[in-house]
């Protein structure tokens, strides 16, 4: 079992030594977001009608941004999207052709979303409008620009807008995935985009780099080194390519980033493994944990002044929370023989976790900050590993082994809808999914 081998090996470690867009958006009145469902679903019944060109122009860069739109609402989880009735457009009036909204109604649409799209010598001009089907009335009107080759960028700044319109918080778009792939024969870390699109190599090392952190701000990426032989940490700053490496004793594993200046990480360079906070040029700010056992996997809430992290203090290892300022640390989860890698919600409320149960079944589980409103969010599907929340704290990236090699998969907050993220050769884990967006 590969997620158990690689915790016995880092315990027996521990033990030996340790584009921009022009804006023409109609505001929402009294500037509050819409909340609009069909009684009875959960979902926004959404119509999205084919973008519409001029016919003297060829129809291939609607096709694709239609397929972009289309995919990139799928993604959020927050639409049912629904086909176009046949009249969706009233031309009875052939100087004014009306949207029909009793046809929309009929198929159970509550929001009509429809433009145009033209391309001026590799010029793309996006316009779009959303209308609330039951009262006819337009929500949105809004004018995207770009060339020809940031379509999937165009198409996304749409979804985007639609999705705060509807939730008044920012989305997925933008955002990245680091994550571990064995591709090359080498453990080396790897971004993609939040849809999994766009796989880039960050690191080449031709040997083992683990547990990749990106900074809030995303200009910097943490990670566990073993090019010299043992875990060390490296902080890479993504803008110049420059890498610095944290030279301490003993080992250094599982960063996570505090803030934009401060990430934590375990040393055992005082004898025992302890987590510290270390500046992005390597000096120790100060050091958090004292405790017989194994103290790792930081992970810190959205104010900085919170650390879940996870201790053998007690035996098996466990989740337990400190507060920074005071000192005090609390234990948090006392159900399951083996919690670890924990990861605090961007909103602060919840921790997703992993848990390796009996039967030799690894599941995530997520809990509330305050240890109330335990629930599984898999089971039954071999090894589930690693989360990491989205930046709206509505989906989590994590790894599994389901259906063999393992993958990269996301799925909603509840647990609902799993799916994999990304198809790549070789074994993708140990994801980590960016507060910040482009």
């Amino acid at each position: 079992m590969q997620f158990f081998k690689h915790v016995v090996a880092v315990v027996i470690i521990f033990l030996c030594c340790r584009i921009c867009f022009p804006l023409n958006l109609l505001a929402v009145e009294g500037g509050e977001y819409i909340a609009i469902r069909k009684e009875g679903i959960g979902k926004i019944a959404l119509v999205l009608n084919k973008l519409a060109t001029p016919a003297k122009e060829e129809p291939n860069i609607s096709k694709r941004l239609d397929v972009i739109i289309h995919d990139g609402l799928d993604f959020t989880g927050l639409f049912t999207l629904i086909s176009p009735p046949l009249n969706v457009k009233d031309s009875s009036n052939s100087e004014n052709v009306a949207i029909n909204f009793s046809a929309l109604d009929s198929v159970g649409a509550a929001v009509y979303a429809g433009g145009t799209v033209t391309n001026t010598a590799g010029n793309i001009t996006l316009d779009v409008e959303v209308f609330d089907i039951s009262g006819a009335k337009l929500l949105l009107r809004k004018t995207y620009k770009g060339k020809s080759q940031q379509l999937r960028t165009i198409g996304y700044a749409f979804c985007e807008d639609l999705v705060e319109l509807f939730t008044g918080k920012k989305s997925v778009f933008g955002s990245k995935i680091v994550f571990v792939s064995n591709k090359t024969g080498f453990k080396e870390i790897y971004q993609c985009d939040f849809d999994g699109h766009g796989v880039e190599q960050l690191t080449n090392l031709h040997s083992i780099a683990l547990t990749p952190a990106l900074s809030p701000d995303g200009k910097f990426l943490a990670y566990t080194d073993f090019s010299s032989g043992q875990p060390a940490l490296s902080i890479r700053d993504l803008s110049t390519g420059k890498t610095l490496a944290v030279d301490k004793r003993g080992v250094s594993i599982d960063p996570a980033w505090r803030d934009n200046k401060e990430v934590a990480t375990t040393f055992s360079f005082e004898g025992d493994q302890e987590i510290y906070l270390v500046k992005t040029n390597g000096a120790i700010s100060r050091r958090l944990t004292y405790s017989k056992g194994i103290d790792l996997s930081p992970s810190f809430s959205p104010d900085g002044n919170k650390m879940a992290y996870v201790s053998s203090r007690n035996g098996q290892p466990q989740i337990f929370i400190q507060d920074l300022q005071s000192g005090q640390t609390s234990r948090l989860t006392f159900s399951g023989r083996y919690n670890t890698q924990p990861s605090w919600s961007p909103a602060g409320d919840k921790i997703a976790y992993t848990t390796w149960e009996s039967g030799d079944e690894i599941n995530i589980f997520v809990i509330g900050s305050d240890g109330s409103g335990l629930m599984q969010l898999t089971q039954k599907s071999g090894e589930n590993e690693s989360p990491a929340w989205s930046p709206d704290g509505r989906m989590l990236v994590f790894a599994s082994n389901r259906h063999g090699m393992k993958k990269l998969y996301i799925m909603e907050s509840t647990g609902q809808n799993q799916r994999p993220l990304l198809q790549l050769e070789g074994e993708q884990y140990q994801p980590c999914w960016s507060l910040f967006r482009e």
